[in-house]
């Protein structure tokens, strides 16, 4: 479907006026439709994955062969959601070598083409895809839990990390996140 602004009306939650193409490390999460614990349980503060659970982790770990241009670090399986941190390695299009956009033809686009460059809307997009078709065929073949609908929330939360003392407290995060977790009711 087609973004139209008289029929759609979410605000978009990205840093205004940043290319997301360019070279770097984004800390995503991604949140399932409803809060639905689809991947594990949370047992004395361990993660607990189900299959689908190990599947995310599996779909995590292949995407630098479905993307070259992207490498995959530290993750977290939730019950109910997942964290990564991606690094895109590829500079985009009409970039200058340390990856930022080249301002005379526009951020990762080729002057008067079409995107050609991989954004991390595209890695992520990607991930929800595969996990998507992969738990779909785990409910059909294996009798894992029907999701409602969607699994996935239209959308997803992403940081810029900055440095490597921001990447390393990202990580600690994720590692204690377990630990942390009480899941959300809905009324």
């Amino acid at each position: 479907m087609v973004y139209n602004p008289e029929l759609h009306h979410r605000r978009s939650i990205r840093l205004q006026g940043y290319d997301y193409a360019i070279t770097g490390a984004y800390f995503v999460t991604i949140c399932t439709q409803g809060r639905e614990c689809l991947f594990g349980e949370v047992v004395s503060g361990v993660m607990i994955p189900t299959p689908a659970g190990e599947m995310m982790t599996q779909v995590w770990q292949e995407l630098p062969q479905h993307y070259p241009g992207v490498e995959i670090d530290v993750h977290v399986v939730m019950p109910d959601h997942f964290h990564g941190i991606i690094h895109l390695t590829t500079p985009p299009v009409g970039a200058d070598p340390r990856g930022r956009p080249d301002l005379c033809h526009g951020p990762g686009h080729p002057q008067g083409g079409a995107p050609t460059s991989l954004s991390l809307g595209d890695v992520v997009h990607r991930f929800k895809s595969m996990t998507t078709h992969a738990y779909a065929t785990g409910v059909k073949q294996h009798g894992w839990t029907p999701f409602p609908g969607r699994i996935w929330q239209s959308n997803y939360h992403e940081r810029i990390v900055r440095d490597e003392a921001e990447r390393t407290a990202l990580c600690e995060y994720m590692v204690d996140n377990p630990a942390r977790f009480a899941p959300i009711t809905n009324p």
